[in-house]
């Protein structure tokens, strides 16, 4: 063999050409290129040096406010739940290393469940390893070949991708559109299975569906309602279980998603439900039955905060006045946000394109505040935002700082007059 050629080598110049499996990535490739070579920093790219509390963090030697995190009940640094963690991590160790159908179910993780029935006043739970899973492993456990999902077309990416596990029928209505969902239903044979699949909020423009009309359409045909509650649960509702409670529909949804890493101030995902068979998902559903349980630790900061959520009415009537007057300072100041009233703790503020949000964020990121930055196709068809998460520890004095710096940054960057 000539040289120092290698055998590898030869098959490689002479054999077939596979595609690049990264080919068809690269518009986006190119687009990010681009967007970077203009001197803007990564907007998916932030690294936390330091967090000092559910509303503060480091960024880059920095002190930032911060408006991007989901942590809407402030719960991350409650001293309750931070010792409670601490407990369990001396006490049992620092995670199970096997799935909750072998050696995973620790007595934590059947205490945080039943922390969350508790909750729901309903009389099962499941919990999963992450939210996305606990979406993933219901919905393609209850729909599979030949069964219709019905759902929303802005719905989270776990959704669809629970259809796609399940290799269920996917039929989508249009976005909080009743009418859409009655006459997509009404297409349907009789006799499939059929599940509903709603959000109470919807993460990226931040508005709230109509479960109420929702649901009684979804029973009307026959159908299983499923409602995807990550971020309404804590502060929608009187017990803060979430907007299908809020719009009085809670008891007749069939099962209830939600997840850790929101409101609660940890990770993790689960179900809660009323139906007398959820115990058997256990055994089928795929991404509970095949996935590392949570930590001890992990479990014993949820149980300890959720139990806490009962009774944070304050908490909750605070995080609504923050949003209330963040949505009413940011219209007044000249933005475009995607709802007309603060339907939710998510408020948009809508950008004419990539260029001007990129530009927007890294104007306020240099103020001193983060937001997330978001557009297709996480968001609808050409919406570029600035996605603002408030959280029920942000004070009234730090909402006028954030209104001072979006007039600032907007004026600087055109996005305002």
């Amino acid at each position: 063999m000539a040289g120092s050629q290698t055998a590898a080598d030869v098959l490689a110049a002479d054999g077939p050409q596979s595609r690049d499996l990264f080919e068809k990535f690269e518009p986006l490739i190119q687009e990010r290129d681009r967007l970077l070579g203009t001197g803007v920093r990564d907007p998916f790219a932030i690294v936390m040096d330091e967090v000092k509390s559910p509303t503060e963090a480091v960024i880059q030697g920095k002190d930032t406010i911060l408006l991007g995190t989901y942590n809407y009940m402030g719960m991350t640094f409650d001293p309750d739940v931070i010792q409670a963690g601490v407990d369990a991590l001396k006490e049992f160790g620092s995670g199970t290393t096997g799935s909750r159908v072998l050696n995973g179910t620790y007595v934590g993780h059947k205490d945080v469940e039943a922390a969350l029935c508790e909750f729901y006043g309903m009389g099962h739970a499941m919990v999963f390893s992450t939210g996305y899973q606990a979406n993933l492993g219901i919905v393609s456990t209850l729909a599979g070949k030949g069964d219709y999902v019905i759902l929303d077309a802005d719905s989270h990416a776990s959704i669809y991708d629970g259809c796609f596990l399940g290799n269920a029928d996917i039929v989508r209505f249009r976005h909080n559109n009743v009418e859409d969902l009655e006459k997509r239903l009404g297409r349907l044979p009789p006799e499939a299975g059929k599940l509903v699949v709603l959000e109470g909020v919807y993460s990226m423009l931040g508005d709230i569906a109509p479960l109420d009309k929702m649901v009684t359409v979804a029973k009307k045909f026959g159908a299983m309602v499923l409602v995807d509650e990550a971020h309404s649960m804590g502060f929608f509702g009187e017990h803060g279980r979430g907007v299908a409670e809020a719009q009085g529909v809670l008891d007749q949804v069939d099962f209830v998603i939600g997840t850790f890493s929101k409101s609660v101030g940890t990770v993790g995902g689960f179900c809660v439900s009323n139906h007398p068979k959820t115990e058997f998902l256990r055994l089928v559903c795929r991404p509970y039955t095949f996935t590392a349980s949570l930590p001890p630790s992990v479990v014993a900061t949820a149980a300890t905060s959720i139990r806490k959520l009962m009774h944070a009415g304050n908490k909750r009537a605070h995080l609504w006045e923050n949003s209330k007057r963040l949505h009413k300072g940011l219209r007044d100041l000249g933005f475009r946000l995607a709802t007309e009233e603060p339907e939710s703790a998510i408020l948009a503020v809508l950008l004419d394109d990539q260029e001007q949000a990129v530009r927007m964020w890294q104007a306020l990121l240099e103020e001193g505040l983060y937001v997330n930055m978001a557009r297709p196709p996480a968001t609808p068809a050409g919406i570029y935002l600035l996605r603002c998460s408030l959280c029920a520890e942000h004070s009234a004095e730090q909402v006028e700082q954030i209104l001072g710096m979006f007039e600032s940054a907007g004026k600087a960057t055109g996005a305002i007059g």
